[in-house]
Parts: C-alpha cells; structure tokens; sequence
C-alpha cells in the first residue's frame, strides 16, 4: 500500500511520481462531480487521469535532482506522445485507456507546482527573476512551476512553466509580464523581454498547427503569456483555483456521440475559462453551444465578443451539441482562429 494520502487533492498541472518511479503530469481535474455538478477535487481510491513523461533509463540524458531522497540521482529519459502509449502497452496496460490512468494505490509522491516553486527559485536565478517579479502582485500560494522543472529533471536548455491559480490571479500575472516587457522594450535593461523571432519559430514548429505561421505568431502575441528570462523561454499557464472547482461543468467531460468533422463560424459569448483545459468557448450558433479545445495551440485563441472559425469534431451528448477541437495529438485539420474582420461575416 502507498504511502499516498486518499484524501490529497490533484488538479491540472501536478504530477505524479508512482512507485516505479515514473512521473505523470497530471491533464484534468478529474473531480468527483456530485448531484449539483460541484467537483470536489479528492481522490477517493479512484485512478488519475495523466500523461507519462519520464521514466528512468541509465542512458537517459536527464538527472533528478530532488524527489526521491536516498534513491536518487537517477538519470531518467522524456518520452513523447506515442511512446508513452508504447511504453505503458509493454510495462502497465492496464494505464491504458484514453488517456492514462494512475491507480492511487500507485501513487507515491504528488508534486505540487505551488508548493515546490519556492525551492526552486532558491536554485535557479531565472526562476527566481520571475517569482520575484510576480509575487509583488500576486499572492505566493496562487503560483507554482510545472513541467521538468517540479521534476528536477530540466536541462540548461528547458523551457520553464509557471502556474498561476485563479482567473484574476493569471489575468494579473499576464498584466506584469507584458509591463515588465513593455519596459525591456523601452529601456533595454529589464531583465524580461518579449519572445524574438528564433524562439517563435521553435513554438511553432513544436505545435505544428494547421495555421500559417504569421498567423500563429498573431493569436499568440495577444495572449500576452509568454516572455524570456536571462535568455530561457518561459509561458505562464491558468488552472483553476479551489474555490473555482465549483465551477467545473460536468458535461465538458462526458462523452459524446462522434458525428463528423465541421467547421463553423460563430461568435463567442463567452471565454472566461478559454485558457483552461479544455479551453472553453460558449458561442453564438444555431446548432453548436460551445467550442472545446484539448490542444493547448488553441487556449486563449479568442475573447468575447470575438468571431472566429473552428474545425473539428461534431460531439452530441444528452445535454449539448459541441465542436471538440483536438480530437488527436496533432489536431490535423483542425483550428480555431479568430475572424480578424468580423463585419465581413
């Protein structure tokens, strides 16, 4: 049995560490929706929707530093989307289903981003440079760090995610990023500046989506999330605080009857949680209510009020008819842009 306490609360953008030592990021919220549709955001025994990352390998090219205590270091390997799958098929099978399914039971560390940012930054003057900035404005317990960072396995040349917590937390955090870079622009001695053209040109060919590439560069500048510190790349990602689990719709997690590939136009009425995953845009359509995108190329893709073009799959549950965009890891054939010259619509 675990030493992983049932009642410990996970939420997008954790991760796991299991007893054979791999680390999981985990991908939902994965509440238990009640009667009312409130998430409590327990685990209860039930197994965790995640994604594998690393696993150890003694030719691996990264070094843990920090989980694990006498076990470690431990050089450990990144494994992409489909050798996750692989690798799970061969060693733990039954983790596989959608997505990946850790039993609690196999539980025995969680990395908390908010938790273990503080240590980090202690280790990393770049990190550092960024907490400083962010938590003159907002409160130390709503930011964390995320990805090969929270696992001590980041190399020289890793990009660095942070996590901010509430929506008026991460609206404020993209407040003072993109100060701190108006004054880098204008002075030349701020230590945060704006992404350039190299680091653009890496963004996208990594998400490779079915956008030009001048127009990939255009949604993401407005999103107003990403910068460079001391010459890294680092982006500034949304998940739900604890008191915003009650706003979780259960229906943006049921399953629904596939009926076929669809684009449409339509305006949105509503993106308060389009940089959340899904990213979710209620919109104005004679037939579909809301746009969800599993693929972070498309968070924050539109505001309200906004029109935009979205493709991809027809989802009809018992409560809604929906477009579901990132119905694959790639998302081929599949986009939401916003409609530059909505009075042509």
């Amino acid at each position: 049995m675990s030493s992983y306490e049932m009642s410990t609360r996970v939420r997008l953008r954790d991760f796991i560490l299991t007893i054979d030592d791999w680390f999981f990021s985990v991908v939902s919220y994965d509440c238990d929706f009640d009667a009312a549709g409130t998430g409590t955001g327990t685990v209860r025994g039930d197994a965790k929707r995640c994604l594998l990352r690393y696993v150890p390998d003694e030719r691996g090219t990264r070094v843990s530093r920090w989980h694990g205590r006498a076990q470690y270091p431990k050089r450990y390997r990144k494994l992409d989307f489909n050798e996750a799958y692989e690798f799970l098929l061969q060693h733990r099978p039954e983790y596989v289903k959608d997505v990946h399914y850790v039993p609690a039971g196999d539980i025995k560390e969680v990395l908390h981003p908010e938790v273990w940012l503080p240590v980090i930054a202690e280790r990393d003057e770049r990190v550092a440079l960024i907490y400083d900035l962010l938590r003159t404005h907002i409160p130390r317990n709503k930011m964390g760090i995320t990805g090969s960072f929270l696992c001590g396995l980041n190399t020289p040349h890793s990009d660095i995610d942070f996590v901010i917590y509430g929506l008026e937390n991460f609206n404020r955090a993209r407040e003072v990023v993109e100060s701190a870079k108006e004054e880098e622009r204008s002075t030349g001695i701020a230590p945060i500046r704006d992404v350039d053209d190299h680091f653009w040109l890496q963004i996208y060919r990594k998400r490779n989506p079915a956008l030009s590439y001048d127009e990939f560069i255009w949604h993401e500048r407005r999103k107003k999330n990403r910068g460079v510190v001391a010459g890294t790349y680092f982006d500034i990602l949304y998940s739900r605080d604890w008191s915003e689990m009650a706003l979780l719709d259960p229906r943006d997690y049921e399953p629904g009857e596939k009926i076929g590939y669809r684009r449409i136009r339509c305006r949105v009425k509503d993106a308060t949680f389009s940089f959340d995953t899904p990213a979710i845009y209620l919109v104005e359509h004679p037939e579909i209510e809301k746009v969800l995108s599993f693929t972070h190329t498309y968070v924050g893709q539109a505001e309200e009020g906004e029109w935009i073009e979205a493709r991809g799959m027809v989802e009809k549950t018992a409560h809604e008819t929906r477009l579901v965009v990132g119905t694959t890891r790639e998302a081929k054939g599949e986009w939401i842009r916003r409609l530059r010259d909505s009075t042509r619509i």
